[in-house]
């Protein structure tokens, strides 16, 4: 069973239809809209500033999503793909965006709307991330931009893990 815990008095609240895995962890000060999937060994740590994740975002295995003490809150739009084992810390990220695998997002950082932050990306804090571009490499830094295509699969990564999610529930 997921753990699911509130901290200094604030629970996690969730939208209508979320898919939460058996170990995912999601703490404190959490706002989830609908139909999100947390995925397995997931953290979503609202312990020490708020959290909130807009409608069909998945988070996936391995994922963490934390914040840093009365310095920043994080922020994740809908339509929001956060690759395994991904770290985004403190930041806000808008609508439409895929974090790849294992990257990491910092403090006061701003994705816009349709980036790609590449697999293995370090985005360093108070980086502005255009909409619609791609950021890799460590320290990331825009690689081109973000195509029509592009932005068709990434549409489709986000509606497929609303299928998986589907799978656990029956």
């Amino acid at each position: 069973m997921a753990i699911i815990k509130s901290v200094r008095g604030t629970s996690p609240v969730f939208g209508e239809g979320c898919f939460i895995a058996d170990n995912a962890t999601i703490v404190g000060e959490v706002k989830i809209g609908k139909q999100c999937s947390l995925w397995f060994n997931s953290v979503v740590r609202g312990d020490v500033n708020s959290i909130t994740i807009g409608d069909y975002t998945n988070i996936q295995d391995g994922a963490v999503i934390h914040c840093t003490y009365q310095k920043a809150k994080t922020v994740i739009g809908s339509q929001v793909s956060i690759g395994h084992n991904a770290i985004v810390h403190g930041c806000t990220i808008e609508d439409n965006v895929l974090v790849g695998m294992g990257a990491i997002v910092m403090d006061h950082v701003h994705v816009g709307a349709y980036a790609v932050i590449a697999a293995g990306a370090v985005v360093l804090e108070g980086t502005k991330v255009e909409p619609e571009t791609i950021y890799a490499g460590i320290p990331a830094r825009k690689v081109k931009d973000v195509n029509e295509a592009m932005k068709l699969n990434m549409y489709t990564t986000a509606q497929n893990y609303l299928k998986y999610s589907q799978w656990f529930k029956d």
